[in-house]
C-alpha cells in the first residue's frame, strides 16, 4: 500500500483491522550527541527493510528533523490542536516516504487542554497506528519534565551517548531522574544504549561498561547495550547536504552501523518480546502525567 492509498483510507474513514505501531523513543542526556541523526537514519533503514515509519519531532525547541531532511512542514502539531487541521495535514513526507510530524509548541500546550479536547487529539493521533509500523519519537535533549514524561510513557528507549565524559555524566543524570520519577516502571521499559562517535567497536563497550557499572550500583535500572556508531566524516558531509547518510552514502561506516542497529531492533525474537503500546495509549500515558 503506497502513501496515497494510506491517506485515502484515513480521509474516507474506512475501517481497518486494529493494529498498534511500535514506538521507539530516542533521547540523550545532552544536546549535540547525534540523537536526531540516529532517529532519521534508523527511519531510513527501517524503510529499506519494508517498514512504514513516522517520526514525531518532540523537540519543540529545535526543529532538527526538518532541517536534516531539508523539508519545511506546512503544519505541525500546534495546527492540529488549535487550528483544526487533520492528522494527514500535519504529516510531512521526507525521503523514501518517511513521514514526520513537527511538534512545534503543541506538545507543551497539550497540558492546558481540557479532557474532552485531549480525547479528540488522542483519537486523531491514534490514526498513526494505521499508517505506520514504527513511530520514532525524537525527544528534546537533556532533563526536562516533557522529556521525562515521554520516557515514562515509552516501552522502548534508545539512549544516545558519546565517549565524552560530560555525555556519560549527563546520561547518568537522565537515568537517575527517570528512576526517581513516580510513574517509571523499570520492569516494562527497555532502555538500550547506542554508543555514538566511537573510534572503534571496543570503545562502545567500554563506554557502556562505565555507565552501566554506576547505574547498576546506585539505580538498579536495567540498561542494555545495543550497538555503536563510529566517528565518520561521511556523516558530517551528509548533514551539510541535508541528506541522511544512509541515503547519501549507504556504504559509509556510520550508515552500515545504522543498518546493523535497525536489524537488531527488528530481529524477530526481540520484536516478539517487545510489547506494543500504540499511539493512543502512549499519548494518554504522556498526557496523564502532565495533568
Amino acid at each position: 500500500m503506497d502513501q496515497a492509498e494510506q491517506l485515502r483510507i484515513l480521509k474516507a474513514g474506512r475501517q481497518q483491522p486494529r493494529s498498534l505501531a511500535r514506538i521507539i523513543t530516542v533521547t540523550s542526556g545532552k544536546g549535540g550527541v547525534g540523537k536526531s541523526n540516529t532517529s532519521i537514519n534508523l527511519a531510513i533503514q527501517f524503510r529499506k527493510m519494508g517498514k512504514r515509519v513516522i517520526i514525531l519531532d518532540a523537540d519543540f525547541g529545535l526543529a532538527n528533523i526538518e532541517i536534516m531532511f531539508g523539508a519545511v512542514p506546512k503544519h505541525n502539531l500546534y495546527d492540529l490542536i488549535y487550528q483544526g487541521k487533520s492528522i494527514t495535514d500535519i504529516i510531512t513526507w521526507g525521503p523514501m516516504e518517511v513521514g514526520f510530524i513537527s511538534g512545534g509548541s503543541g506538545i507543551a500546550g497539550m497540558s492546558n487542554l481540557n479532557r474532552g479536547y485531549l480525547s479528540c487529539i488522542i483519537q486523531n493521533l491514534a490514526q498513526l497506528d494505521s499508517i505506520a509500523d514504527i513511530i520514532i519519537v525524537d525527544t528534546g535533549a537533556g532533563i526536562s519534565d516533557a522529556v521525562l514524561e515521554f520516557l515514562v510513557a515509552s516501552d522502548e528507549i534508545l539512549l544516545i551517548t558519546t565517549p565524552e565524559p560530560t555525555s556519560i555524566t549527563d546520561s547518568y543524570s537522565l537515568l537517575k531522574a527517570l528512576y526517581r520519577h513516580s510513574r517509571f516502571d523499570s520492569e516494562n521499559t527497555k532502555i538500550k544504549l547506542v554508543a555514538n562517535r566511537v573510534e572503534k567497536e571496543s570503545e562502545g563497550r567500554i563506554l557502556y561498561d562505565k555507565l552501566n557499572t554506576v547505574v547498576e550500583r546506585y539505580l538498579k535500572v536495567p540498561v542494555l547495550y545495543l550497538d555503536c556508531v563510529p566517528e565518520d566524516s561521511q556523516l558530517s558531509r551528509s548533514v551539510m547536504q541535508q541528506v541522511p547518510v544512509s541515503l547519501h552514502n549507504p556504504n559509509a561506516r556510520s550508515a552500515l552501523a545504522y543498518e546493523r542497529i535497525a536489524g537488531k531492533l527488528l530481529d524477530r525474537t526481540e520484536s516478539e518480546r517487545q510489547p506494543k503500546r500504540g499511539m493512543a495509549a502512549f499519548l494518554s500515558y504522556f498526557i496523564g502525567g502532565k495533568r
